[in-house]
């Protein structure tokens, strides 16, 4: 990979993928606001959305620089790899122990302000279940886009953080409704 470090070839590099990414932001949040009415009648759905977006993305951005730096170290190779593997699972196993504490959380505080009018077992059940699809789709796309960049010669480091943290805004917005949808 030959990318030069300038302010010129980074902003070449991320400028057309960041103002796409502003164009799927705002769908999200048009989504986001068909889901009001559910998100308003049962308020520790509304407290899930933030934190569940912002975790699904931190987990997107972990894996993306974990991959980075191995495909820099040159320990990275797309396909049957130890790295890449190693580093898919430890995510997902991550946003299952990560995401029933924020459901627990998203409950208490809930109830501890305006009264939960939904169980906990409920809650934390939504927020384990989009977790666990969450960080399958997060390792699916930064997978995807680290592929990308590397076929295109860019810097992982200049496009896929960016990717991932956008896409799992979408993302966490579509699951927490379709799991929402499914479950409460």
């Amino acid at each position: 990979m030959a990318t030069e470090w300038t302010v010129r070839a980074i902003t070449r590099a991320t400028l057309p993928i960041l103002l796409a990414l502003t164009l799927v932001a705002v769908a999200s949040g048009l989504v986001l606001g068909g889901f009001e009415a559910t998100l308003l009648k049962y308020p520790s759905l509304l407290v899930l959305v933030p934190v569940t977006i912002g975790s699904a993305g931190n987990l997107g951005s972990v894996l993306a620089s974990r991959l980075s730096t191995a495909f820099h170290l040159g320990t990275l190779s797309f396909g049957a790899d130890d790295t890449l593997i190693g580093n898919a699972v430890a995510t997902v196993a991550l946003s299952l122990t990560v995401f029933p504490i924020i459901g627990v959380g998203a409950w208490l505080l809930t109830a501890a302000w305006t009264g939960s009018r939904l169980a906990l077992t409920t809650v934390v059940l939504v927020a384990v279940c989009s977790g666990a699809i969450l960080a399958v789709l997060a390792v699916l796309v930064t997978v995807t886009t680290a592929y990308a960049a590397y076929r295109l010669q860019l810097d992982p480091d200049d496009v896929v953080i960016p990717v991932v943290t956008n896409t799992c805004d979408v993302l966490g917005v579509l699951v927490l409704f379709a799991v929402v949808q499914v479950l409460v």
